[in-house]
């Protein structure tokens, strides 16, 4: 085989790994709705997913070692697409610049994911008063507080890659892509309208308000962002494939 076929089988199979990462994290990333079938005891319109994992919860080792997979999974996956340039062909120096940075987000996404699983809640507060009384007292462990903080991060840096990354679908997309990049957009418009839900949500709740549909609200918010994870990864496996590239539109 000549050095140029070499190379693209080489891309092509660096974008194939990028994407099989990308949509097994996001399978594993879901699988809280399993709650459906299993006697957590837990509400779906009312608890925090991560409730689901608390170290008090008959299934909390469970959802854990699925949550730290999922983190794994991801970072894996959008680490190698930055060390190995996975990003469309014929980008302008701009859009490349957005595509690392959008890596570079869902890398975090994924490490705060997985930091996250280890450091569980002691308790569900939604279900449990007492759980709620001490926390708002400050007397649970250090790791709900540290929970908390990884959480955000995580959504942080899941937010911070489907921006930038949409954009550059949606400017340097082949036909199928620019189509794509419109439901990619669709749901950067419902994560983050369920992101200020889940927000206006923990508030009320933080604040003895009800929880105002808080399980809804990041079930939602989860679910949107692996979906998205497994758009950008179905999309992965065809950038730089030969003649499916268009010029890109603008910077």
């Amino acid at each position: 085989m000549s050095p140029e076929p070499a190379a693209g089988a080489a891309r092509s199979a660096v974008r194939t790994a990028v994407a099989a990462l990308l949509a097994l994290g996001a399978a594993a990333y879901t699988t809280w709705v399993l709650e459906a079938f299993l006697p957590t005891g837990l509400s779906p319109l009312r608890s925090y997913v991560s409730e689901l994992a608390a170290t008090d919860q008959p299934y909390g080792t469970f959802f854990r070692s699925l949550d730290f997979g999922a983190g794994v999974l991801v970072c894996a996956g959008a680490v190698l697409a930055l060390l190995r340039g996975a990003r469309p062909a014929g980008l302008t120096r701009g859009l490349a610049l957005l595509t690392t940075l959008g890596w570079v987000g869902v890398a975090v996404f994924g490490a705060a994911t997985a930091a996250d699983s280890r450091l569980p809640l002691s308790c569900a507060p939604t279900a449990d008063a007492a759980c709620a009384a001490r926390e708002r007292a400050g007397l649970v462990p250090a790791a709900h507080s540290a929970h908390a903080v990884s959480s955000s991060v995580a959504v942080a840096g899941a937010l911070v890659g489907m921006v930038l990354l949409t954009v550059v679908v949606r400017k340097a997309g082949a036909r199928a892509g620019v189509r794509a990049g419109g439901l990619l957009a669709l749901l950067l418009g419902v994560e983050l309208a369920a992101t200020v839900w889940t927000l206006a949500a923990v508030a009320a709740f933080d604040a003895g308000h009800g929880t105002w549909g808080l399980g809804v609200a990041q079930r939602l918010q989860l679910l949107t962002i692996a979906v998205w994870l497994v758009g950008v990864a179905w999309l992965v496996r065809g950038w730089g494939a030969a003649g499916s590239r268009r010029r890109p539109r603008g910077g």
